[in-house]
């Protein structure tokens, strides 16, 4: 589960390096964020010659790609990774960066993020 103010590390080459959760949008009632979900995000730490879209305290949106909290499947399984990540999103539901580092959720094929997926060296 993601809230408000969690530290996540960025999946991608975008630039960043971490972010913090500052918003779930469309998520009035709820205060958490679960795989696949879009938050709304600040740049914390960037790379020094990051581009204009990543640069540190910009806000940006991002979907959430692994959580350390477990998720239940409908299928019975569990799923839990050992860090929680997110990867920077572009225009629209494609990512900002042109690779994925570790594994992803398969929770995202069903949100529609099928461009993520298929950068990504590995789906659980």
């Amino acid at each position: 589960m993601i809230q408000r103010y969690t530290r996540l590390k960025v999946a991608d080459n975008s630039g960043a390096r971490s972010v913090m959760c500052i918003g779930i949008p469309g998520h009035s009632h709820s205060r958490y964020a679960r795989l696949g979900d879009v938050i709304t995000v600040s740049i914390k730490e960037a790379i020094p010659n990051a581009p204009d879209a990543v640069k540190q305290g910009k806000v940006a949106h991002a979907v959430v790609v692994r959580a350390t909290r477990k998720s239940v499947r409908p299928d019975g399984t569990y799923i839990r990774f050992d860090d929680n990540a997110a990867v920077i999103l572009g225009d629209g539901k494609s990512p900002l960066g042109s690779r994925i580092m570790g594994p992803v959720a398969r929770e995202l094929r069903e949100k529609g993020y099928t461009r993520i997926l298929s950068l990504a060296p590995e789906v659980v």
